[in-house]
């Protein structure tokens, strides 16, 4: 099977097109017949090396690159008991899902529903859990509540905006061009703040008649951390999920009190889907807002597998407008 895979971190450069052997299954894997490879942040941070020493999500070398797709089973190990040969399914949190075939533990396979397409399964089942705990359980957005979200132009940046007004919450947004700020107001944003033009901090207060949002959630990290905390309102929380513009290297606590007493968290996404049972409930409310038309999911480009180095490139240059997937197979 072909797959693609990293000697050594770096640039897009060190992405390789391989033929390797088709995975066999373990006890409680099943192996997936990918249709589609989902495109995230995370590619890039493990390409690069930024989690190379992270035990969360190891990337020993050689590693082949993705953590997500959809596709069809076509075999089963001892043990698993919850899909079977021939269903369609995407998973999430498996590295190695830019190739033809993965072998993905049973607790992360999640099935697709019926009347869902293997491409909308692929943009939700990372992306979209990702904005489900961000917007459920980092800070359980409600009625009454403000946010603040980064890159809301970005795949998952609408999602979350999507599900800030499913909430009852009120969303802001940052964006990077008048065309980004349109993406994001259509789907729901009060403000969509051009943050290259203005100071995001101060339209934010302005737009909060000075209070500040309950909770900023910002992907985007060195560029607009510091800045994101001075739009919180007293006690708010930032909750820093990526770091796109690069990592924070230092965060005096006293910048913390300075701000409102504020909180700060660095989350990942593992951390809020423990069990399978709790994957489960966040795939059963996506997909079902999906079905139903709350929930409006974006997918911006589809390309081949051997292009995976230009899904890089989009990303890393911030072009993409929602999910990049690639397409491994017919569907």
């Amino acid at each position: 099977m072909k797959a693609v895979e990293i000697d050594g971190y770096g640039g897009i450069d060190v992405l390789q097109l391989r033929d390797v052997p088709i995975p066999e299954p373990a006890e409680n894997e099943v192996i997936v017949q990918l249709t589609y490879a989902g495109v995230n942040y995370t590619d890039v941070y493990r390409r690069n090396g930024d989690y190379a020493q992270s035990p969360t999500y190891p990337t020993p070398l050689p590693a082949r690159i993705g953590v997500d797709g959809a596709g069809v089973v076509t075999a089963t190990g001892a043990g698993v008991t919850h899909v079977g040969v021939g269903d369609r399914v995407a998973f999430t949190r498996i590295q190695g899902s830019y190739a033809e075939y993965a072998a993905v533990p049973e607790a992360m396979v999640m099935p697709v529903p019926e009347g869902l397409d293997l491409e909308t399964a692929t943009a939700l089942v990372t992306q979209g859990t990702t904005a489900h705990y961000l917007g459920t359980s980092a800070w359980p957005l409600e009625s009454g509540n403000s946010c603040l979200i980064h890159a809301g132009a970005g795949g998952v940046g609408q999602l979350l905006i999507q599900i800030a007004k499913i909430r009852g919450a009120r969303a802001l947004a940052t964006v990077g061009s008048a065309e980004k700020a349109k993406i994001a107001k259509a789907r729901g944003a009060e403000e969509a703040i051009l943050y290259r033009d203005v100071d995001f901090a101060e339209a934010v207060l302005a737009a909060t008649e000075g209070e500040g949002v309950d909770v900023v959630y910002d992907s985007v990290g060195k560029a607009t951390f510091y800045n994101s905390l001075k739009c919180l309102r007293t006690r708010g929380l930032c909750v820093l999920y990526g770091h796109a513009s690069g990592k924070i290297e230092s965060l005096n606590p006293l910048d913390l009190s300075e701000a409102g007493s504020v909180f700060f968290t660095r989350p990942h996404m593992a951390h809020y889907i423990c069990s399978r049972e709790e994957m489960a409930a966040r795939w059963k409310d996506l997909t079902g807002w999906a079905l139903d038309g709350r929930l409006d999911v974006a997918i911006d480009k589809v390309l081949p597998l051997d292009d995976a180095g230009e899904a890089h490139r989009i990303m890393e240059a911030r072009e993409s407008r929602g999910k990049l997937l690639l397409a491994v197979a017919a569907e």
